[in-house]
């Protein structure tokens, strides 16, 4: 989690929303992302979906069988989605998103018995960290305060 809280950190220097995401498998990380949706001009561009086309190039394929994808935001449904489809084992995110989270704060994908495949999933760790990280982004953006 410590390395996707550096990328999110590359995201709010950026100015974008402070999220990263990392892809490891074996004890190794095989995929990075931050956030990039307004620097690229591409909606898709959140740091799961970063991280999770990072691992498949490095690994020569769409599925990422036995993997953990730690991101410092609950997933929201795209990057769910997209999860779903890479057949990640594990999903373990720091902040809850009570807007758009689709691990249990406004919908829980992860446990809908119609989809075809579950991620293990794991909320909370280092939350108040990544949280903190996402409010002086925002407060700083209101004028509020100055990003740390």
């Amino acid at each position: 989690m410590r390395a996707a809280l550096d990328l999110a950190r590359q995201a709010a220097a950026a100015d974008e929303v402070p999220v990263g995401a990392v892809v490891v498998i074996d004890g190794e990380i095989v995929g990075r992302g931050c956030n990039q949706p307004i620097g690229r001009h591409d909606p898709t561009a959140h740091a799961e979906i970063q991280a999770l086309r990072d691992a498949a190039q490095q690994l020569g394929n769409y599925r990422l069988p036995g993997s953990t994808l730690y991101a410092t935001l609950e997933p929201c449904v795209m990057c769910t989605g997209a999860i779903m489809h890479a057949r990640v084992a594990r999903v373990v995110y720091g902040a809850r998103d009570p807007k758009t989270g689709a691990a249990g704060s406004v919908i829980d994908l992860y446990r809908e018995p119609k989809l075809n495949h579950h991620a293990e999933i794991e909320g909370g760790v280092l939350a108040e960290e990544c949280g903190a990280l996402l409010s002086a982004f925002f407060a700083a953006r209101r004028g509020k305060t100055a990003l740390a």
